[in-house]
């Protein structure tokens, strides 16, 4: 019965993910310049490769692999949107202009450096 369950909870978990997934697919298509392409996917494509290792720690009745799924789950949330906000402040660094769609931040207009 709880095998049962939890095969259900992680079909949807992963039926989740894949479409988390799809949206950052997507979404890497259709927004016009690297930082809104680059804040989409982290958090799409984080999402959805979340949900498909807590569907594998769902799903697992072994302790080691449900450890390592639940600590990719972690190092994967912790590193993401740091590894996105290095890339995007590397871009602006060198020069690289947002689109004329893209609503600039007040604050780059204030710095000194």
């Amino acid at each position: 019965m709880i095998e049962e369950i939890t095969s259900y909870a992680a079909g949807v978990l992963l039926l989740a993910g894949a479409l988390f997934s799809l949206i950052a697919a997507i979404v890497l298509l259709r927004l016009p310049d690297l930082y809104t392409r680059m804040h989409a996917a982290s958090k799409t494509g984080t999402m959805g490769a979340g949900l498909s290792f807590l569907a594998i720690a769902l799903t697992a009745f072994d302790g080691p692999v449900i450890l390592r799924a639940i600590v990719g789950f972690i190092f994967l949330m912790l590193t993401a949107p740091v590894s996105a906000h290095l890339l995007a402040r590397a871009a602006c660094l060198v020069g690289y202009k947002p689109s004329n769609l893209t609503e600039l931040n007040d604050f780059a207009r204030d710095r000194s450096d």
